[in-house]
């Protein structure tokens, strides 16, 4: 006893758990690794997801360490090219979209309010009124196509370049054409802009019309790349720099400082977007797609159908102004159109994020509903958030523009707000539609809103005033939205069928079932009418 108490037998050596940085276990849950090892590999994993938190290449393997690539340019766990789960691209690159909107927005509120500092109040209506022009034509000229590059590069592989720049050729030709028609057609619809028909002016006009065009188009392009961090710089780039220029030409004394200052930022802007997207972002795509990618199919017929839907939310948007000032006059309008614009910040910001749904969902077809669910969670705990900020400080907020607008338009701004919520339904419904390309859908559900608005305003407005348009607004949206959750929830039941169906017969879409040519499409292919709608519900 006493040798034993001298010398004590040697304790077997505990096996060390591993208690690195990240969980290496190649192994499902549960595994051997200790709880510490656990919680730093989670941790790890959120900073990954977070915008910027690239992690080293030693934790990326730990983390992911089977590394293999399958013909796409996936990983074999399903993961994209870069290594990053893609539901965590989804709502990163839908964040930095919704910021890019808010921040052009806010941003080129900023511009103008200088103008009115620097410039006369003639001045900067004319100037408004031709820009306005511009981005008017363009839009009518691009034929939609910037949505286009959204919904088809994601998948167009190889063929990523050469979309890019027939998109860019169309789109500058027809909004050319539509902007000389315009100085054609100047004495008849705008004759306070015939100083526009000037040879230097008319010429920097189309211009600056199929350059508006290209800006709106490369949009689509770095969005459809995933280098949705450019479209936010390029557009804060574009603001600041077009508000740095107004400011230099007010101090010169140029007298179309505004509309020189805007069309040189523009231009600025353009060469630095379009550096970026053909010597990086589309090198990058064509070599991470698969080398076999067939070229997207009928692109100028699904971007036709989504144009038209586009014009119909456009007149409800333009229509419903002009008849608040036949109603009300032009302070009516005032109050009605405040309230509108900081409500359009939530819409834009809604419609922006799902952008990202459509590239993902480009990208990977068999998890479309997947991140659908996703993105109508995340947009509505985050549109309930604004929501319920603008509804308690309406009053505050319309305070600041002057105590006329807070007594007015305190009502109309709480129920546009409200209307934000129906609006997260109806933007997964659309974005859904683009990417099964059920045109029907895209154009349908467009026409509807504008009808039920413009409708229910033409009914409510004579007897309520502008609590009766906000009325009109609320009860289109929530009625469209109720219906809408019955057309998803049977696209989502049938996308979760078609995917219990592959997992019974062990087949997924990384395990090819022969080694036999098969006859099977790729994923950017025009599909049938069965196909399209996944277990019949109708196109």
């Amino acid at each position: 006893m006493a040798s034993l108490l001298e010398h004590p037998r040697p304790r077997p050596r505990r096996r060390r758990r591993p208690m690195a940085g990240t969980c290496p276990c190649p192994v499902a849950m549960p595994c051997d690794c200790s709880f510490r090892a656990l919680l730093r590999a989670r941790i790890r994993a959120v900073r990954a997801a977070l915008p910027g938190g690239a992690l080293p290449a030693r934790a990326r393997a730990a983390l992911h360490p089977t590394d293999g690539r399958t013909g796409d340019g996936r990983a074999t766990d399903g993961r994209p090219a870069d290594g990053r789960p893609r539901s965590d691209a989804l709502m990163r690159n839908g964040h930095v979209l919704a910021a890019s909107s808010i921040v052009a927005a806010g941003l080129g509120g900023f511009f103008w309010l200088l103008a009115t500092r620097y410039y006369a109040v003639e001045t900067v209506g004319r100037s408004y009124a031709a820009l306005s022009a511009a981005m008017f034509l363009s839009t009518l000229g691009s034929l939609n196509l910037g949505d286009a590059l959204v919904r088809f590069v994601p998948a167009a592989g190889r063929h990523t370049r050469s979309l890019v720049l027939r998109c860019y050729v169309i789109s500058i030709g027809f909004s050319a054409a539509v902007a000389v028609g315009f100085l054609l057609l100047i004495p008849l619809v705008a004759p306070d802009l015939l100083f526009l028909r000037g040879p230097v002016l008319a010429v920097a006009f189309v211009a600056a019309t199929a350059g508006y065009s290209v800006f709106v188009l490369q949009d689509g392009a770095l969005t459809g790349t995933r280098r949705t961090g450019w479209v936010l710089g390029e557009n804060a780039v574009f603001a600041v720099t077009k508000t740095v220029l107004l400011a230099a030409c007010a101090v010169l004394a140029v007298s179309s400082g505004i509309m020189l200052a805007w069309a040189a930022a523009m231009l600025i802007s353009i060469g630095l977007a379009n550096v970026v997207l053909f010597r990086r972002a589309v090198p990058d795509h064509q070599a991470a797609g698969p080398a076999d990618a067939e070229p997207p199919q009928r692109v100028l017929r699904w971007a036709g159908a989504d144009y038209l839907g586009n014009l119909f939310s456009f007149a409800s948007y333009s229509v419903v102004p002009l008849m608040v000032l036949a109603q009300l006059g032009p302070e009516g309008s005032a109050y009605y159109s405040l309230a509108f614009v900081i409500a359009e910040t939530l819409f834009v910001a809604t419609f922006s994020m799902g952008h990202s749904l459509v590239v993902e969902g480009a990208r990977d077809p068999q998890r479309l509903a997947e991140y659908a669910r996703r993105m109508l969670r995340h947009t509505g705990l985050l549109l309930a958030g604004a929501v319920l900020v603008i509804v308690a400080g309406a009053r505050l907020i319309l305070g600041v523009f002057g105590p006329a607008y807070a007594e007015h338009g305190t009502t109309v701004l709480r129920l546009m707000a409200l209307c934000a919520l129906p609006v997260a339904v109806i933007n997964v419904v659309i974005q859904m539609a683009r990417v099964r390309r059920a045109l029907p859908w895209m154009i349908g559900v467009r026409v509807a809103s504008s009808a039920m608005v413009i409708s229910l305003v033409a009914v409510l407005l004579p007897r309520y005033g502008l609590t009766g348009v906000g009325l009109a607004w609320l009860i289109a949206e929530y009625v469209l939205a109720a219906g809408l959750l019955l057309v998803l929830r049977g696209w989502l039941r049938a996308a979760d069928r078609a995917d219990t169906g592959r997992t019974t017969t062990g087949r997924t879409d990384l395990e090819p079932t022969s080694t036999k040519p098969t006859n099977t499409k790729p994923a950017d292919t025009e599909l049938t009418d069965t196909e399209l709608t996944e277990g019949g519900e109708p196109a």
